[in-house]
């Protein structure tokens, strides 16, 4: 969904603005494994959000309450999986290359059709009006 990409991109800046340890190229590479806790963390926590997302359905908000609060659990959903799950917190260039510049475009592209259906609503709102006459 489009939601969840919006808050991947945000996530994404949230992760990449951290202060890395630049580690000398002349070194080995060196390859670790991450301790199952981790993951069980952060299962954890999706299970909260998801039951918190449940929450706004069983306590019946409304309006833009409602859709603000099913956004936002979604969105840190999201960024949780794709930043443990597919193991982006620990790549930086991987974040770069997988998350900004895609999402750098789908920006530039809904900015367009915002401006796109700003204009077409006037025009078609004018003519009906003045077209009328």
């Amino acid at each position: 969904h489009f939601v969840d990409l919006v808050w991947v991109f945000i996530f994404a800046f949230f992760i990449y603005g951290k202060n890395y340890i630049m580690s000398d190229t002349s070194e080995k590479e060196q390859t670790s494994t991450h301790k199952i806790g981790i993951y069980l963390w952060i299962w954890g926590l999706l299970f909260v959000l998801s039951f918190f997302s449940y929450m706004v359905d069983w306590y019946q908000f409304q309006g833009m309450l409602r859709w603000s609060l099913i956004l936002f659990f979604m969105f840190l959903k999201a960024g949780l999986i794709m930043a443990f799950f597919m193991h982006l917190y620990w790549e930086r260039y991987a974040l770069v290359n997988v998350l900004l510049w895609p999402m750098t475009a789908i920006a530039c592209f809904i900015f367009l059709m915002v401006a796109e259906f700003q204009y077409t609503v006037f025009t078609r709102i004018f003519y009906f009006v003045v077209g009328g006459q």
